[in-house]
C-alpha cells in the first residue's frame, strides 16, 4: 500500500488555499494585526456601515481606528437605532482595536512605502464633538418638558 500527500501549494497551506498576509496593508510593514476597524453613519431611518479590514501595522492601525472613530462620532448618532445600539457597538469595536494595534511593536514599512499619517488623536479633532449635539438636545428637551410642565 502506498501513501500519498495531498498536493501543496508552492507559499500556502494544503489544497491551495492562499495564506492570509501578515504584512500591514498600508505600507507593508511586517508586524501587523488581522483586525477591522468599523465606522457607523446613521442619517434618520438609512444607516451605512465602513469596515477597513487588516492587516494593519501600529502606524496605519491607528490612523485607521482615529479617522474611523471621528466619523462614527461626528456622524453615527443621528438615528434612534444608531444612537443606542449601532454607534455604541461600534466605538466599543473600535477601542478595542486601538489596543490591539497598541501592542504590536514599531515597525519600519516597507522600502518605497510609508505609514498612514495619524494625525491629531481623536480628542483632539473638532469632528468628534458633533456627537454631543443629540445629546445636548436631548437634554434641552427633557429639560424644557419638566420646566414646561411646572
Amino acid at each position: 500500500m502506498t501513501t500519498t500527500t495531498p498536493p501543496r501549494n508552492h507559499n500556502g497551506p494544503l489544497w491551495g488555499v492562499a495564506p492570509r498576509p501578515t504584512a500591514c496593508r498600508g505600507c507593508g510593514a511586517a508586524d501587523a494585526a488581522d483586525f477591522a476597524v468599523r465606522a457607523h453613519v446613521g442619517v434618520l431611518v438609512v444607516m451605512r456601515f465602513h469596515r477597513v479590514d487588516g492587516p494593519l501595522c501600529r502606524r496605519c492601525g491607528r490612523a485607521t481606528v482615529r479617522a474611523m472613530t471621528t466619523k462614527t462620532l461626528c456622524q453615527g448618532w443621528w438615528s434612534p437605532f444608531s444612537l443606542f445600539i449601532f454607534t455604541p457597538f461600534t466605538l466599543v469595536w473600535n477601542l478595542i482595536a486601538a489596543m490591539k494595534f497598541a501592542k504590536l511593536p514599531l515597525s519600519e514599512p516597507a522600502p518605497g512605502r510609508a505609514p498612514l499619517d495619524e494625525g491629531p488623536p481623536v480628542h483632539a479633532r473638532p469632528l468628534a464633538y458633533v456627537g454631543l449635539l443629540p445629546v445636548l438636545w436631548v437634554i434641552w428637551f427633557v429639560v424644557g418638558g419638566i420646566a414646561g410642565s411646572s
